[in-house]
């Protein structure tokens, strides 16, 4: 979301940036609906209570349009406009939270349960300079700082709840709780959550092996305000003892994370002021834990963030307003493998997959947003970063010559040359990153409007795309965060990605009026997208179709475009059946590389849904069906599979009656057999029964899920 000043003309008629926000403003209409304006969308805390929401934020995210490529069950990675990974900016609290895995298996989101979440916002494709750099997909803040205050001098209680969930899919077990306390001047609040699920089982009653998980997170927050200044310090806590990836090689084994975030905000005669510092640090371990998936090697990762953000906002009428930013962000990393006792191969050093990586990222911003007239009005700004990456000395397994069948002399492993080519090279990189977004908006009243933008976003390679050096099979392998079983090789001297981005959108909506809808369409001409080549193949089994590749990084330039449609209706508004709405979107995404015109990795085929809601008095009730078309148009140096229509009906039943909400759920109603287009491929399956292939991760069958929650 643009960024939040103290003036509420201007949050009503100038910061609506998101075309994703105004795509979806017929969805939460008690926010994103101002009383002569439509505003920037962020979901707050009243629509995040109810008692389903537990465990993972997608359910959320995916209200708000944004798509996933499955993971694990708490670390599935957003999609925003057809681009995955890194190319999507996911700020908690305003911080940056590294993924720091060579498969991307403990990303921001995962650092957070649902109902940790007190605001969520989501900004696809031409987001403000102010909302945060190092993208060219888009910015998601997730936020669970908000203090409140009570009116009394002294510390008293406010608030408490007590959440559980159950999932029949996957016997899964969810369980939230929360105090708070507060005076005039000071909130103290925490928030708990537990989860636990097996294997969930797939349409045809069969077990999807290598999809359960276990986690814990804690979140304690302290403020302090006076009139005009206010400090808030948050620690997180988080625990996963375990983690399947089904579509990963390997599984995680613990994730153990430490964050402390400090927010301080004042206001002064010349605007409005702010200062943030971060810091977390995570201990992260692959291995085996099941049956489901076994295998011996270990792999483990020391990382850290540290941050800070300064930000102040001057209002020099009441028709503009400039906000400044200066930021900073460090990150360090280890990622070693252990030798495996008793392995030649894997042995007897350690495998130094990254020692000593750093990437620092040091920004300035300037956004000035205008009321031009009653009609018109316009956000533009200006970011520049400079982002050094480095790695030190790394090391092979082993480097000692080894005599194979049919040699004649003794050869260094592939492994052990490409330690010494990477030695030999200047890890040290440093890119500048320019950024420049403008959008104008035109009202043609109080109800509908229409808006441009044009953008120019940058991105530069993470460490893992710059300095994965391993060359074999088993090395390769080891990196990626696609789910396609390939391998992957790094490359020093990759550019970063620019993405200019042109986007048209048309919304309505009206108090007055049954109808609210509007529709989007983009445009993102990528230059330097870091995509992947076909160096090498290799091949886990003796049947020929079952080969995989081995890619290296590298930069090519791309197009992405695409189309949405969002709407809602009121049908009817009685007092004896109460308000009925029926709400419909329809998504459609493209991308391709421009040298070939092949298409780009997991883009979403055309999908829909329709969802008829039923509220009166303290029941709503809401029946939707979700279609997804055929996948035919895959990524074939991924060797991406292709993918059938499906369609999915969910069935939910919410109440609430003085402090208990509860809510019943029936999900894949009809229990449809499905493949997720953005699932990768089932790995576990593949190494228990390699005569099936490389098949296409399954999605959950039916399942009973049943909630409540109840404060006190």
């Amino acid at each position: 979301m643009a960024t939040q000043h103290a003036y509420p003309k201007l949050n009503k008629t100038i910061l609506a940036l998101s075309p994703l926000a105004l795509i979806i403003n017929g969805l939460f209409s008690a926010t994103a609906v101002a009383d002569d304006k439509i505003e920037v969308i962020e979901i707050h805390a009243d629509h995040l209570k109810d008692a389903s929401l537990l465990g993972s934020s997608e359910q959320l995210l995916t209200e708000l349009g944004v798509d996933f490529s499955a993971a694990g069950g708490v670390s599935s990675l957003p999609i925003l406009n057809g681009m995955m990974g890194d190319r999507v900016k996911v700020l908690v609290d305003g911080a940056d939270i590294t993924a720091a895995c060579a498969n991307q298996m403990n990303p921001p989101l995962s650092y957070l349960s649902a109902n940790q979440i007190k605001s969520l916002t989501v900004i696809a494709g031409i987001s403000p300079v102010s909302a945060g750099g190092d993208n060219i997909a888009g910015v998601i803040h997730v936020n669970a700082i908000a203090p409140t205050f009570s009116d009394s001098t002294s510390l008293t209680w406010q608030a408490g709840s007590l959440a559980a969930q159950y999932r029949s899919v996957d016997e899964g077990v969810s369980l939230g709780a929360s105090a708070q306390l507060a005076s005039k001047t000071f909130s103290l609040s925490y928030q708990g959550a537990y989860s636990d699920a097996k294997s969930y089982q797939d349409g045809n009653g069969e077990t999807v092996l290598d999809t359960l998980y276990r986690s814990q997170n804690h979140v304690l927050i302290a403020a302090l305000k006076s009139d005009k200044q206010q400090l808030a310090i948050k620690l997180n806590h988080q625990h996963i003892p375990f983690q399947g990836f089904a579509n990963q090689y390997m599984d995680m084994v613990d994730n153990t994370s430490v964050g402390l975030t400090t927010q301080y905000q004042r206001q002064t005669e010349l605007g409005d002021f702010s200062a943030q510092l971060n810091w977390h640090k995570v201990s992260h371990e692959m291995g085996f834990f099941t049956d489901e998936k076994t295998g011996k090697m270990p792999m483990k990762t020391d990382a850290e963030d540290a941050s800070y953000q300064l930000k102040f906002a001057h209002e020099f009428n009441n028709t503009s307003a400039i906000t400044l930013g200066q930021e900073y962000y460090h990150y360090e990393i280890e990622d070693w493998w252990p030798p495996v006792a008793g392995s030649m191969m894997m042995g007897p050093n350690e495998y130094h997959n990254i020692h000593d990586g750093k990437r620092q990222r040091l920004a300035a911003f300037a956004q000035l947003d205008q009321q031009l007239n009653t009609a018109w009005s316009m956000s533009g700004g200006i970011r520049i970063e400079q982002v050094r990456t480095q790695a030190g000395l790394v090391q092979n397994y082993n480097s000692m010559p080894m005599t194979m069948p049919g040699m004649a002399m003794p050869m260094k492993s592939i492994d052990a040359k490409a330690a010494e080519q990477f030695n030999q090279q200047d890890r040290k990189q440093s890119d500048t990153l320019l950024d420049a977004t403008i959008v104008t908006r035109y009202a043609f009243d109080n109800f509908k409007e229409l808006q441009f933008g044009l953008a120019r976003k940058n991105r530069a390679p993470n460490l893992y795309e710059r300095y994965s050096w391993g060359q074999s099979a088993m090395a390769t392998s080891m990196i990626g965060w696609y789910g396609d079983g390939n391998g992957y090789i790094g490359d020093i001297h990759l550019a970063p990605e620019t993405a200019h981005t042109a986007s048209i959108t048309y919304a309505m909506a009206s108090d007055t009026s049954p109808w609210q809808w509007s529709t989007n369409l983009w445009y993102s001409a990528v230059n330097d997208y870091i995509d992947a080549d076909v160096v090498g193949r290799f091949n886990r089994s003796n049947i020929a179709d079952n080969k995989r590749h081995i890619l290296k990084f590298t930069n090519v330039d791309a197009h992405l475009y695409g189309v949405r449609f969002d709407g809602s209706v009121q049908l009817h508004d009685s007092k004896n059946q109460g308000q009925i709405t029926l709400k419909a979107k329809v998504n459609a995404t493209r991308g391709e590389r421009d040298d070939s015109n092949d298409p780009l990795y997991q883009i979403q085929p055309l999908q829909s849904e329709l969802k008829l809601i039923q509220q009166q008095d303290n029941w709503q009730h809401a029946i939707s069906w979700q279609w997804v078309d055929s996948k035919h148009r895959v990524d074939a140096r991924r060797l991406e599979n292709q993918t059938d229509s499906y369609h999915l009906v969910n069935i939910q039943s919410s109440v609430t009656w003085q402090q208990l909400s509860m809510t019943f759920a029936i999900t894949n109603f009809l229990d449809t057999q499905y493949e997720l287009p953005l699932g990768g491929v089932n790995i576990a399956e593949f190494k228990a029964d390699t005569s099936q292939g490389y098949q296409q991760l399954r999605g959950q069958g039916r399942s009973l899920n049943v909630s409540m929650n109840y404060t006190f």
